[in-house]
């Protein structure tokens, strides 16, 4: 049998993430949307580390040999392979509430919502992402911009 539907799009969620990344220049990490606020890159950490939050409220075992994204420590390859472990985390904490009877310790109502709240949030950093890098003037090339809507491919 293979991997559940909600593990299997959060898997997706997170290629399309690092696709994105992929596909975010050194220079264009450094962007700031004409509101200020975070960085690209510090947007791309935020994601990583509200992750290590929800582990370690809901199942801190998983936390192991994950860190946080400190903003003087953050570089492209360090993003993607934070992002790689932490899904990975996320993943087995969304199999590990699928067999508690669809429970997130410290997360009401279920486990269900708990997964799209997850997608919901980082969904919206991504658009945020998207939107400074266009105002920086480092608009996401037309394959990217659509390609992050490809769940059927990524």
């Amino acid at each position: 049998m293979g991997e559940s539907p909600i593990v299997e799009s959060w898997e997706i969620h997170n290629r399309i993430h690092l696709y994105l990344l992929e596909a975010v220049s050194e220079t264009a990490l450094a962007s700031v949307s004409a509101s200020k606020g975070r960085t690209v890159a510090e947007q791309f950490a935020h994601i990583h580390n509200v992750r290590l939050m929800w582990l370690k409220a809901a199942a801190p075992v998983l936390l192991e040999g994950l860190a946080k994204i400190e903003k003087d420590d953050i570089d492209k390859a360090w993003l993607a392979k934070s992002l790689e472990a932490s899904s990975k985390a996320i993943a087995e904490l969304l199999r590990q509430a699928a067999a508690n009877g669809d429970r997130v310790k410290n997360f009401k109502p279920h486990g269900t919502a708990f997964f799209a709240y997850l997608i919901a949030h980082e969904s919206h950093h991504r658009g945020q992402i998207a939107l400074t890098l266009k105002q920086a003037g480092h608009p996401l090339e037309k394959k990217i911009a659509y390609g992050i809507w490809e769940w059927g491919v990524r």
